[in-house]
């Protein structure tokens, strides 16, 4: 008898399922499994044991990975040396002074990053049209338990429950259920979402009862290293009753048949670590996440193919989507902390990328499966929102600075770390490229050559440049950015399904271009968005940890204008300058100028609903998941609906706590062990909270005084419940009340 039938079993590690395993019986104080814990140590960033590396038990081959790398890289280089040869020949024409050895330095850091990501392009787009990946087959059996785990952080329970629930329902279709189970891990700080997550465990354990399902919840009390903390304490807890796990995010969702494929792909191949799946974007409505949702689906199959099959067995990690071995995750992929203070110190914040080097650092595999499909997520509704979202990111993929020449790391994943880390730190090298040439131009145009200077010469110093050689290397540089999105283009148009899901051939190509525009006119904005996020850090500023806004609901006019005004502004002045220095100058810089000065209305008319849908109405921006969305989607929307209508009615928060004995028993029965108090362990929110309870008359009074953290307090107190359970009501109906703070 194992741990899933005998919940007093105190094996530390039971992975292998066995014949008869069934539903494990759940009452109030089974909201968590029997815990079997694994260690997880901090790893070292300046030591490491190469005889401790996993020694892989196949062989597996690597020629077509070499000879793609070989490919990537040289090209990439080569067209670099190309470039930066061609821009010399612009700039050394007079003389190469200070500010031209600037430019040319920046045109090339610039231009690398670009050219790296083209010939990735060329070999994925080389890859999928001349030998397309077949998907996997299902198996018939799995011989491993894996948990899905869904960190959650003040998320609407709505919708992530209903999108855990539906792919439930799907793995359990196809008979394999039995060898997965289900985990919420909840960070949430909000006491009325915390509440609310509980009704919504419950209520779904009720319709997945006799199914077979095994559903937890567990609620941790302070989010401590926030999402790769929230996973440590999983693995730390219940980490040894799993060979993998498959890691969620909020906006998650996976079809039953991707789910059984990773965990099948991982019992096949002992060498292992992680395996990434490549997610699409779905149920997205205004403009700007449709721009997105088309992107993702028709290019990035052609990007994540040439990522693919150049990194081979030395992949990356995103973070979600993706199936980890357990025991290889807990023993090498413990987060040290960085020293120094934030931002580039303390807690690693894109931790992803990390844990893939280190478990790729221990010899274990790291690979993505591009063409396994049935995997998907959403992405932030507007650029505000992005660039919230971004700001974090970019502090993250900063701090890898710190971790570039960390003991014992793959090339490949220090390449990772340094893509990561151009992906922010272009945009300030572009605006500083743009800032450089427009002094060059003014300096040709309103500074008077040096006649007389301490060297002799027969001619006076000028500041020129080959016009010729300058335009043919602009061309040259909107072919390389521009030309993978063709390659997608090309690539959706012999695929039938692709095609015939875009509104067929002449809406598909219509998309593509108005695409191109839309991002040709909002890269300005980004630009000078990530500059400042990078300055930001740069001058040692710490962000912080918001919950994404993953609905459609548009931003107040004024909170745009406010964030975009020194854009406008910045737009304003290049014009002015630009047409006081040369007509061709601003000609030359038309997209970027008329991006900035219409940044406040791109920002608003992108972020709003109304303009998404009636560009779907129209046939543009249309992907095959929108025109027949995969069941899972259907499913999860339906049951989001579904319960949010149910929700709407009864009491919330404290009121359903003092109101339902019930739940308040399974509450309490969930919280952590109490610790005893002693003189000065007590929290300000605790006693703050007590005290207004002992002063209240009715729980509607009560309500009233306490703030938020109060509340929370209370939630994670057994004490302080049972004090609020003997408060009476005011009178019927009040339960309804809103309440305060």
């Amino acid at each position: 008898m194992d741990a899933l039938s005998n919940p007093r079993s105190t094996d530390p590690v039971v992975t292998r399922l066995r014949p008869g395993d069934g539903a494990l019986t759940l009452d109030a104080s089974s909201c968590v499994p029997p815990e079997a814990p694994l260690a997880m140590p901090t790893q070292s960033l300046t030591r490491f044991n190469r005889a401790e590396r996993h020694k892989n038990l196949n062989r597996h081959r690597v020629f077509g990975c070499w000879l793609a790398r070989l490919f990537v890289f040289g090209g990439g280089l080569a067209l670099t040396g190309y470039g930066a040869y061609e821009m010399y020949k612009v700039v050394e024409v007079g003389s190469v002074t200070l500010l031209k050895w600037a430019l040319l330095f920046l045109f090339v850091g610039n231009f690398s990053w670009i050219a790296l990501a083209f010939t990735s392009a060329i070999a994925g787009f080389i890859w999928l049209l001349v030998f397309p990946p077949k998907p996997p087959a299902p198996p018939d059996a799995l011989h491993e338990r894996t948990a899905i785990v869904m960190p959650i952080y003040n998320e609407a329970p709505v919708r992530v429950f209903a999108a855990l629930e539906a792919m439930i329902e799907e793995v359990g279709a196809s008979g394999l259920g039995h060898a997965f189970e289900w985990f919420f891990l909840s960070d949430t700080t909000d006491p009325e979402i915390f509440v609310a997550e509980e009704q919504a465990f419950l209520a779904m354990r009720e319709r997945l009862l006799g199914q077979g399902c095994r559903l937890f919840y567990r609620h941790r009390p302070k989010n401590l290293n926030r999402k790769s903390g929230n996973i440590e304490e999983f693995v730390t807890r219940w980490g040894g009753r799993y060979a993998h796990m498959v890691v969620l995010d909020a906006d998650s969702l996976m079809t039953g048949h991707t789910i059984i494929a990773l965990a099948a792909a991982m019992e096949a191949d002992p060498d292992a670590g992680i395996i990434q799946t490549l997610p699409l974007i779905v149920n997205r409505n205004t403009l700007f996440a449709r721009l997105q949702q088309f992107a993702a689906r028709i290019y990035g199959p052609v990007i994540a193919a040439g990522v693919s099959i150049c990194m081979g067995r030395d992949g990356n990690y995103w973070g979600h989507n993706a199936i980890i071995r357990t025991k290889a995750f807990a023993a090498h992929c413990g987060l040290p902390v960085l020293r120094g203070r934030p931002p580039l110190g303390g807690h690693i914040l894109s931790h992803d990328f990390v844990e893939a080097a280190l478990i790729r650092r221990a010899g274990y595999a790291v690979y993505m499966l591009p063409s396994l499909g049935g995997s998907y997520e959403e992405c932030p509704p507007s650029l505000i929102d992005l660039s919230t979202r971004d700001r974090r990111w970019c502090q993250g993929n900063l701090q890898h600075l710190r971790i570039l020449p960390a003991k014992g790391l793959h090339p490949m994943s220090r390449q990772h770390f340094m893509t990561g880390i151009m992906a922010y730190v272009s945009s300030p090298l572009w605006m500083a490229q743009l800032i450089v040439g427009i002094i060059l131009v003014l300096q040709a145009s309103y500074i008077r050559p040096e006649y007389f200077s301490s060297s002799f010469t027969l001619f006076p110093t000028w500041p020129r440049f080959d016009p010729q050689r300058s335009l043919e290397l602009f061309a040259l540089t909107m072919t390389i950015l521009i030309l993978p999105k063709f390659f997608g283009l090309a690539l959706g148009l012999t695929q039938g399904t692709t095609r015939r899901g875009a509104g067929g051939a002449i809406k598909l190509v219509a998309s593509v271009f108005f695409e191109i525009i839309m991002s040709a006119l909002l890269a300005p904005i980004m630009m000078l968005i990530q500059s400042g996020h990078v300055m930001h850090f740069v001058f040692g500023l710490d962000t912080g940890w918001d919950p994404q806004r993953r609905d459609d609901g548009s931003i107040p006019f004024k909170d745009i204008v406010r964030r975009h005004r020194s854009h406008v502004a910045m737009g304003v002045l290049s014009l002015v300058a630009g047409l006081s220095i040369s007509p061709s100058l601003v000609a030359w810089m038309s997209p970027t100028i008329l991006g900035l000065i219409l940044a406040i209305f791109l920002s608003w008319g992108t972020g709003l609903r109304g303009v998404g849908v009636a560009l779907r109405r129209a046939g543009l921006l249309l992907t095959p998941e929108e025109q027949m969305t995969p069941p899972v989607v259907a499913r999860a929307n339906f049951l989001a609906e579904e319960r949010a209508r149910l929700d709407a009615e009864g009491p919330k928060g404290l009121y359903l706590l003092h109101a339902d004995p019930q739940f308040r028993a399974f509450h309490a029965a969930c919280l952590p062990r109490p610790q005893k108090r002693r003189n000065g362990n007590i929290s300000a929110e605790w006693a703050l909270a007590d005290a207004k309870l002992s002063d209240a008359e009715t729980i509607d009074e009560a309500i009233s005084w306490l703030h938020q953290k109060e509340r929370m307090a209370i939630l994670q107190d057994q004490v302080l419940i049972a004090h609020l359970a003997l408060l009476p009501k005011d009178q019927p109906g009040a339960e309804a009340a809103s309440p305060a703070g």
